[in-house]
């Protein structure tokens, strides 16, 4: 996009002030993200965000904002409560100059924006544990904050997101397709998850049983989704609300493990480095429980251990699926790069196995020092 394309991109928005400078940012996979340098008419200079939502993939953009827009708005109300600051602690939409918080232009792109979050940034892999354990208490925190939003009022922008069920039998169905013929090749890895196909529907069963509560979730609780204060190492504030929906609170506590906890890449080829790092694991259930405990159930919190290899499972099942579909959803950098990485997730899924009871053994000693 060009400087005049994006200047018109901006007029539609309420910054208060002229463009003096826009960055494109490569870090996110989806949606397009500039960073903008706004002249504003007091002489300041103050930066936003200004994002491109991929409508592919987020097929009802309108829906997507609905759930962001009530839930800030929730988050601001709780914050400002506390005496915090909501200009750091949440995110915070930026109008159009009509009053809307999503624009869609003439070639039907949709478009929002963001305040920017100065003196905090993001990080890709675990630099410190300390870290971690920010990004646990900044999880923790705002689904405590969200503990009372009623989840219904909120649309399911992706149809059964973490449907473990449903995951496995899209594989069983790739399975007898084979339309890459590559079912020969994989028969163990197969094997591997027709296996555990009993754990699969655990958490969804709970939920339709009304034995665990259907909470507002994150549903992308990586590292990087969290910002760090500079100075302090702190979780500042959550990012990235486009998957915010009903949902368990155990998927984002697994998927923040997942993620990292990991030994090793999610694409290792050499398994042997595979593993969960207990200590990473402890920092961020502590960080966490900080939050969580005053909401959780005796069920849920039982099943934290678990839900960090279902989830580990179910991404293994989709990289798998992806791989004997002919990759045609995951993007690949190799040949065979969704089998690697369907084999680096079973087996970080099965030394999570080896260490459950470890992993157990943490979230009851936490929670007690905590409670």
């Amino acid at each position: 996009m060009n400087r005049s394309e994006l200047e018109q991109i901006v007029a539609q928005f309420d910054f208060g002030g002229r463009l003096a400078h826009a960055d494109r940012c490569d870090n996110g996979h989806i949606n397009d993200t500039y960073i903008l340098a706004i002249a504003r008419a007091d002489g300041n200079t103050r930066r936003y965000i200004l994002q491109r939502i991929n409508h592919h993939v987020f097929k009802s953009p309108e829906a997507v904002m609905r759930n962001i827009r009530l839930v800030t708005q929730h988050l601001r109300a709780k914050v400002i409560q506390a005496g915090g600051d909501p200009e750091r602690e949440i995110i915070n939409l930026i109008p159009t100059v009509n009053g809307e918080y999503l624009y869609k232009s003439a070639d039907g792109d949709y478009w929002r924006a963001y305040l920017f979050v100065e003196g905090a940034q993001t990080y890709e892999a675990v630099v410190e544990p300390t870290h971690f354990r920010s990004a646990g208490e900044a999880f923790g925190r705002f689904q405590s904050l969200l503990s009372d939003f009623p989840a219904d009022t909120l649309t399911e922008t992706i149809p059964h997101f973490h449907d473990t069920p449903s995951r496995l039998e899209e594989l069983i169905r790739a399975v007898r397709r084979d339309e890459a013929n590559r079912v020969h090749n994989v028969l163990d890895d197969i094997r591997f998850a027709e296996a555990r196909a009993a754990e699969t529907s655990v958490v969804v069963d709970l939920l339709q049983q009304n034995k665990i509560p259907m909470r507002v979730i994150h549903n992308d609780t990586k590292l990087n989704n969290v910002l760090i204060d500079d100075k302090t190492g702190k979780g500042v504030c959550v990012l990235d609300l486009d998957t915010v929906m009903p949902g368990s609170t155990l998927y984002d506590f697994g998927d923040a493990i997942r993620f990292g906890a990991s030994t090793a890449a999610e694409d290792e080829r050499d398994l042997s480095r595979v593993s969960v790092d207990l200590e990473l694991y402890r920092q961020f259930t502590r960080g966490y429980l900080a939050h969580a405990h005053d909401f959780l159930t005796d069920r849920e919190l039982k099943l934290l251990p678990f839900s960090a290899k279902l989830i580990t499972m179910e991404l293994g099942m989709r990289f798998l699926s992806d791989h004997l579909n002919g990759d045609v959803y995951f993007r690949i950098h190799r040949q065979g790069h969704n089998l690697d990485r369907a084999r680096a997730q079973f087996r970080l899924a099965h030394e999570m196995e080896r260490k459950m009871d470890a992993m157990q053994e943490i979230v009851e000693q936490e929670y007690t020092v905590i409670a």
